[in-house]
């Protein structure tokens, strides 16, 4: 008995302890020893909070395939429209099917923002008005029209070259003096008016040779004197001349193709004919001298060259074009005979070349006949070539590679070309619509200047031997000298004869019309 009693008062000591013991370490610190505590928090601690911020998570967590709100600089591509439209589709989602009575205001003020937060975006940031509907960089007229020609009578293309659209200020491209109307005006009946002949030549004795009809004349430029040549009418009333070119050296003897194919070679101080070469079958519209040699180019798509010093004249028939040719020029050099006809092609034929040989370029970039032809005394190996009515450029050649430099289209046929021996300038004259002369600067091809007078389409040019005129003959049946050359230096202006008359005896005489015949 004694020992049940002793145990059951030791269990009931020791369970009192237990709880006394467990309330000292409750309640036997004081609050302020509470907010010490250990830095790892409880795993039940670190779990809760986890599952808390997991839940309050998901509803700021972006969609899948949602965009950032980084700015991205693409102007193009925004569409502010729909921008608009998902950013009002958003705020009407997140407030459901509450009434307007159960809005805060805070939230009818954030609603009411979307608006204008959007207008103001557009407005400082991309510059775009809220109520315009236009886009950035959209053009909302059209581009202006460019300046062209106010005569289009062909209505050809606009050249849209920057050089093209500079013409209009060419007087500050020169510091000389070009006068706009003709220093003299002779007449020249019975020209003949097709595009395939060569009927002006002017001599380093200043005589020029014009052939009209079945005539050749003489006109010295020194004295005026009128003299003439020769005459076919022998022939047939249907022989006529159809070329003549001076010798380059001399001015002596005068080379004249005549329509029924034969060349003919003068003596122009004896007044005699030295010989007549043939070799043609047709008409010889085209004469180029080189030295002793003599090309001829004919209507039989042929060209000959002739040694007129030996009997058996004919060296070379060089056979290329397909049609007429009508145009031929040695280079100053005499390695290179450059060839054009109504073939549309360029030939360029080395100085050797025999009748097996073919031309050393053949060039197809021009659109109609090539009868302008012009070596440039500035450059070695450059060229200049003028097309027909369906090509209307003028193009610039490197003879030596055989590339194409430059072209430009000038609005109108193309009928002769003369450099400037004095300066970088080439001349042209043309046809249809305004028969005008025009000059360029080259290589900019800038337009310097226009000339205007002839009422027909100017088909021939010459210049003077001092560099200074240059003379145009037109289908109107006139020749017309312009000072278009003149340089600038004044020491040459004493040496231009008749042209330098002061005062009203200049235009008095120079004015007035002088018919050859």
């Amino acid at each position: 008995v004694y020992t049940t009693l002793f145990q059951k008062q030791y269990q009931s000591i020791m369970t009192s302890n237990v709880v006394d013991f467990e309330d000292i370490l409750n309640n036997g610190f004081s609050d302020a020893n509470t907010s010490v505590r250990s830095g790892v928090r409880a795993r039940w601690e670190r779990k809760n909070d986890a599952e808390g911020c997991s839940s309050s998570s998901d509803s700021r967590k972006p969609p899948l395939g949602g965009l950032s709100d980084r700015f991205i600089p693409n102007r193009a591509a925004m569409d502010m429209e729909k921008c608009s439209a998902s950013i009002v589709s958003s705020a009407e989602e997140s407030i459901g099917d509450r009434t307007d009575s159960e809005f805060s205001e805070a939230e009818e003020d954030t609603i009411n923002s979307v608006a204008s937060d959007l207008s103001e975006y557009k407005s400082s940031l991309l510059g775009i008005d809220n109520d315009s509907k236009s886009r950035i960089l959209s053009f909302a007229e059209k581009a202006p029209a460019p300046k062209g020609d106010t005569v289009n009578n062909l209505q050809v293309l606009y050249s849209a070259s920057t050089s093209s659209r500079k013409n209009k200020s060419s007087t500050k491209l020169v510091s000389r003096h070009i006068p706009s109307a003709p220093t003299r005006i002779l007449d020249a009946p019975d020209l003949l008016d097709d595009y395939y002949l060569n009927l002006l030549s002017w001599s380093d004795t200043n005589v020029l040779a014009v052939a009209l009809s079945q005539t050749v004349y003489l006109w010295n430029a020194e004295t005026g004197q009128i003299d003439e040549l020769c005459n076919v009418e022998s022939e047939g009333p249907d022989a006529h001349i159809s070329s003549v070119s001076w010798i380059q050296e001399g001015g002596g003897h005068l080379a004249v193709g005549t329509s029924w194919g034969k060349t003919m070679l003068w003596d122009v101080h004896a007044q005699k004919q030295l010989r007549k070469m043939d070799g043609h079958t047709d008409r010889v519209g085209a004469l180029s001298w080189n030295r002793h040699i003599l090309s001829s180019g004919g209507r039989d798509n042929l060209i000959i060259n002739h040694d007129v010093r030996i009997a058996e004249h004919k060296t070379a028939t060089l056979s290329s074009h397909t049609q007429e040719v009508c145009g031929l020029a040695w280079s100053p050099d005499g390695l290179t005979l450059a060839s054009g006809a109504n073939d549309n092609k360029l030939c360029l034929w080395d100085a050797a070349a025999s009748s097996s040989s073919r031309p050393r370029f053949e060039l197809t970039d021009h659109q109609a006949a090539v009868k302008a032809l012009a070596w440039s005394p500035h450059e070695r190996n450059l060229l200049a070539t003028g097309g027909g009515t369906a090509d209307r450029c003028i193009k610039f050649w490197n003879t030596q590679s055989g590339a194409m430099l430059n072209s430009i289209d000038t609005g109108s046929q193309v009928c002769a070309l003369q450099w400037n021996p004095h300066e970088k300038e080439i001349l042209s004259s043309h046809g249809f619509a305004r028969n005008q002369l025009c000059l360029w600067k080259y290589p900019t091809m800038a337009k310097v200047k226009e000339l205007e007078g002839h009422t027909a389409r100017v088909l021939h040019m010459a210049t003077s031997p001092d560099g200074s005129s240059v003379v145009s003959a037109a289908a109107d049946e006139t020749l017309r000298f312009w000072d278009v050359f003149a340089p600038p230096s004044k020491s040459h202006t004493g040496k231009r004869g008749a042209s330098d008359v002061p005062g009203g005896a200049k235009s008095k005489k120079l004015s007035r019309t002088m018919h050859i015949r």
